[in-house]
């Protein structure tokens, strides 16, 4: 399947390069330690991560070793990403309180075939609870939020790239290049936006010009994000695309009462 799916006058790799410049290190805190994740959906992920990149997995009747990483984004949480050998279009994001037990899964799929006029990619989140499914977790339940429609930031992944966002509802948002190879470039994609706990946010988005989607964590005390893309390539592979930007917010529009976006 060739990468340009839209009207795009650009590529993946375009823009796709030293995205990970202010990107938080990963971390080896969760190695030989285990976790059992318990979907609100009903689906149970039992994890057990052997080496710094290498977890143990089951989940129903499948089960592999793969790869995973793993950031402490903020105080007790953690971003953790998988890929799948048995299945290398497909990757599972858990976000990951260990303290309040809290949990919230992100399933991102590159669907094959026709797809119409929609992203390539398709997200499913679902919130859970990390350990004893049965005793409740504390804190705030991860839900979908409002918090950023109006806002306008701007996000720095590195001395060469910065991108403007800005939130305009609760399906869509726009980005505009500001300052690198896609200076002047910019389009509305669908996105998703969760409230995990207060300050932190987590906000995917699906392009529709290309085979691109991501998956990106909001910690608004340090004002960084961190996270990844998940894209099928100008050569037809899957990337999996380490990201992270440092956050300036710009401005925020209070819409009236009786005239709110979507």
């Amino acid at each position: 399947m060739p990468q340009k799916e839209g009207e795009t006058d650009y590529k993946y790799e375009d823009y796709a390069a030293d995205m990970a410049y202010h990107r938080i290190p990963a971390t080896t805190d969760l190695v030989n330690q285990k976790m059992k994740l318990t979907l609100d959906s009903g689906t149970v992920f039992d994890l057990e991560f052997t080496k710094p990149n290498e977890v143990n997995w089951q989940s129903g009747s499948e089960s592999g070793t793969d790869w995973y990483e793993a950031i402490e984004v903020a105080p007790n949480t953690y971003y953790i990403d998988m890929m799948f050998t048995h299945a290398p279009r497909e990757c599972r994001t858990f976000f990951v309180n260990t303290e309040t037990r809290q949990v919230l899964s992100v399933h991102t799929v590159m669907r094959e075939g026709d797809v119409g006029k929609e992203p390539r990619a398709a997200q499913d989140f679902t919130p859970g609870v990390l350990g004893d499914p049965a005793i409740p977790p504390t804190g705030m339940k991860p839900a979908p939020t409002r918090d950023l429609i109006g806002l306008r930031a701007l996000y720095t992944y590195n001395p060469n790239q910065c991108f403007e966002h800005i939130y305009l509802n609760e399906k869509r948002y726009a980005w505009h290049c500001i300052v690198g190879p896609l200076k002047g470039e910019s389009d509305v994609e669908l996105h998703i936006t969760y409230k995990f706990d207060v300050n932190q946010y987590i906000f995917s988005w699906r392009e529709f010009g290309l085979p691109v989607s991501t998956v990106f964590f909001h910690n608004w005390d340090q004002m960084r994000e961190t996270g990844k893309f998940f894209a099928i390539g100008e050569d037809g592979a899957i990337a999996n695309t380490p990201a992270g930007a440092l956050i300036r917010k710009l401005s925020v529009t209070f819409y009236p009462e009786e005239k709110q976006p979507l």
